[in-house]
């Protein structure tokens, strides 16, 4: 059954991920950013100092939770304790939008540490709905599910990622996780056009983008959320931003973190192109209205142009 909760959406704006590296940097003095995204899992605990820094960071900021335990593709059934958890996390924080992946991890006997790959079939949604579901009535909200990369598909695929979370939205209500990086990374390992996968998402489904680095390697690209931003990916976040509209966007650091300075920097350019974005929708819309008042309401019009 579809939720019926409000949409879920990201604040606006550019975050960053709060990792611990920089919990002393953000208790000393606010940095200028417009929210943070924090992993769920690590602040599950009753008190501690992970805790006290992320309650003392969301009186100054905005909170998004974003999980990578709760493994929504498995067969087994959800982990109630882990659900308990986030529920508890979440009445305490108050955040603005929770998260999680298009993956599986469960097994019956325990739990792989990783994301691992969905079969992008029927019976694998049918199997996500009912978990999507069961998440989003225990927190009373929608959640927005990440397209995640992967480093094998499966020959009984019978959607691409982005158009099976498109069924996934509209069976659940749920929103979209957009990680650009990750459909490169899916682009360079699997031959997918990352440009066509955007295009098979709805615009009003996207609630949050994400923005990393990635490796290569001689065998495949590895998402490994530990360098800048690529120029192909700042690329594809132009095409987001013309696709989805200025979308809140993340900046993810998970490995080899620099100092914040660094993170800010690359905050700094995805807010550039927010505001190149903003400049250039503006001087569209005032030229398509000036023409469409002088030539009639098709010579308005502008073509829908696919970036490479």
């Amino acid at each position: 059954m579809q939720a019926t909760f409000s949409h879920a959406c990201a604040p606006p704006g550019v975050g960053i991920g709060l990792r611990h590296a920089h919990y002393r940097d953000f208790l000393a003095a606010v940095p200028p950013i417009d929210w943070v995204e924090v992993h769920s899992e690590n602040y599950f605990g009753d008190g501690g100092y992970d805790l006290h820094v992320l309650e003392s960071v969301r009186r100054d900021l905005p909170v998004s939770l974003h999980g990578v335990g709760l493994g929504l593709g498995s067969a087994t059934p959800l982990d109630r304790e882990h659900l308990r958890k986030l529920g508890r996390l979440v009445s305490r924080i108050d955040p603005a939008v929770v998260s999680e992946h298009l993956c599986w991890g469960a097994v019956p006997n325990g739990h792989l540490n990783d994301l691992m790959p969905m079969p992008l079939n029927d019976l694998a949604l049918d199997v996500l709905c009912a978990h999507v579901g069961e998440v989003q009535d225990m927190l009373r909200r929608t959640i927005l599910v990440e397209n995640v990369s992967t480093y094998v598909r499966f020959r009984d695929d019978q959607y691409g990622e982005t158009a099976f979370l498109a069924e996934l939205a509209r069976r659940t209500g749920c929103g979209v996780l957009l990680d650009v990086n990750n459909l490169f990374v899916n682009q360079c390992n699997h031959r997918e056009d990352a440009v066509a996968a955007m295009d098979a998402l709805p615009r009003e489904l996207v609630g949050e983008i994400h923005l990393a680095g990635h490796r290569v390697t001689d065998i495949a690209v590895v998402d490994d959320h530990g360098s800048r931003v690529a120029p192909e990916v700042w690329a594809l976040y132009d095409y987001a931003l013309q696709r989805f509209g200025d979308v809140p966007t993340l900046i993810e650091w998970d490995t080899d973190v620099p100092p914040l300075d660094v993170l800010l920097d690359e905050a700094g350019s995805a807010r550039a192109r927010y505001a190149a974005f903003h400049g250039a929708a503006f001087d569209e819309a005032a030229r398509s209205a000036s023409l469409g008042q002088a030539l009639g309401p098709e010579a308005g019009q502008t073509p829908h142009v696919h970036t490479d």
